[in-house]
């Protein structure tokens, strides 16, 4: 079986197709879709969520603390997880 595989591998070049390529696998524009969020967001939301003392502790003062930290933002579809500046 593995000598099946190794004789019949194909090589091809990417060349001037790329952008076609990264249209093809992610069609939904992510660049885009941030914008128009941000776009839509109203000021100040999710300005609590920086004043709680959970985030405070995760920002720490920024003088040498790790940034290898990750704060993950969980909750039901559609309660406004994206809109949170």
């Amino acid at each position: 079986m593995s000598q099946f595989f190794s004789n019949n591998i194909s090589y091809f070049a990417v060349t001037d197709d790329r952008s076609q390529i990264l249209a093809w696998l992610s069609p939904l524009n992510p660049r885009l879709q941030h914008f128009n969020i941000q776009d839509s967001r109203v000021v100040n939301v999710g300005e609590w969520l920086l004043q709680t003392e959970e985030f405070r502790n995760y920002a720490g003062s920024g003088e040498g603390e790790s940034d290898s930290g990750v704060l993950f933002c969980y909750g039901d579809p559609g309660v406004g997880k994206t809109y949170i500046r």
